[in-house]
């Protein structure tokens, strides 16, 4: 499995200013890469806080990489699918709608998201989100220890909170941010700890990790390290372990543990396509990251911590094709797939563009 260096990246939307005071950004690719998005007929979405960027992935017509970035500041949580994006950032949530008819395109893209609908929330540090199965948006509300969903008139409205959490309170209580949907309803969510005081989770980053079964609202295990991103996949509950860096399935009745695949890095966002998980790394930040089992690992493996997005085969458990980014980007957060689409974009809030691309709804 070769490698591929150089990518381009379109669409910068930070300011020249900005792009300036930014260290270089390297970008490594696995050479199969390009063939596996136009085999399985997805691009991906993934996102990094620590840069600010949404980035999507996918082809050009000449089958090679196609990578378009936009700015959003700390852009964490991501929802995808072929005709919509849902984007939390720093203190707002954003939808953006695909424009372009079937079989349209726009500057050789066959998707242009455009940010049509931003509800202000206020920092209350929105992890993960997705769509109820009415169509409301629902999201992490980590700040405050619970799910939320959009309000009106308020920066949130309650939708459920862990049975140890005794109250609400801009605390971080114990770190939720992990959000597993079945049947267009949330059904597991993960959180660093049990911890019911002020960033309490802090003091558990190495073991206490939880999943939580929402609907019978009892925790599952507790004895996971800093867990994320858990998802529904074949009947089963994957998560990310990433405090030891293990691709896992957990036993929703015995709360047990399966490490299945073991990924170089933070893991953070998980995605799942034909047989193959889609795995967000980042490198670990001093202070949060650091002391976990994960550096253990890493030294007994002879392996440096990476940033990039891993796609794993499920039955074999190898990692079949990789992004590897170095540089300014050292952390993603979420990861998505979207099918059917090969090669997407998104304007920007940051330049013109946004003023003047207009659509008109047909009558």
């Amino acid at each position: 499995m070769g490698k591929e260096h150089g990518y381009q990246i379109e669409g910068k939307g930070a300011s020249a200013a900005a792009q300036k005071k930014s260290p270089a950004v390297g970008i490594a690719c696995s050479r199969g890469l390009p063939s596996w998005l136009r085999r399985n007929n997805v691009s991906l979405a993934f996102t990094s806080y620590q840069s600010g960027r949404l980035y999507l992935v996918g082809i050009s017509e000449e089958d090679k990489l196609a990578f378009h970035e936009r700015f959003f500041a700390r852009a964490m949580g991501l929802y995808a699918d072929e005709q919509r994006l849902v984007l939390a950032t720093a203190y707002q949530v954003w939808r953006l709608e695909n424009t372009l008819a079937i079989g349209g395109e726009h500057e050789g893209h066959d998707r242009y998201f455009v940010p049509r609908t931003a509800h202000t929330t206020g920092d209350i540090d929105i992890h993960e989100l997705a769509l109820l199965d009415d169509e409301r948006i629902v999201f992490v509300n980590t700040m405050y220890s619970c799910l939320a969903t959009l309000s009106k008139t308020h920066s949130f409205r309650p939708f459920w909170k862990p049975p140890f959490i005794s109250k609400l309170a801009a605390e971080d209580r114990c770190h939720l941010n992990g959000l597993a949907m079945r049947d267009g309803k949330p059904s597991h969510v993960t959180a660093a700890s049990k911890s019911d005081a002020v960033y309490g989770w802090r003091d558990r980053r190495d073991e206490g990790g939880c999943v939580i079964d929402v609907a019978a609202n009892e925790v599952v295990t507790e004895q996971l390290s800093m867990p994320h991103s858990p998802r529904w996949y074949k009947n089963e509950l994957w998560v990310l372990n990433s405090g030891t860096g293990y691709l896992c399935v957990i036993d929703t009745s015995t709360g047990k543990s399966d490490p299945r695949v073991f990924c170089p890095g933070f893991l953070r966002g998980l995605a799942f396509h034909n047989g193959h998980a889609i795995v967000g790394l980042s490198r670990p930040r001093d202070g949060t990251f650091s002391g976990l089992q994960l550096d253990d690992e890493l030294k007994r493996r002879d392996a440096e911590p990476r940033c990039g997005v891993h796609i794993i085969n499920l039955a074999s458990g190898d990692v079949v094709n990789w992004i590897e980014f170095t540089g300014g980007v050292a952390e993603l957060f979420d990861v998505q797939v979207l099918p059917g689409v090969r090669r997407p974009m998104a304007a920007g809030i940051l330049n013109d563009e946004i003023h003047h691309f207009i659509t008109v709804e047909p009558e």
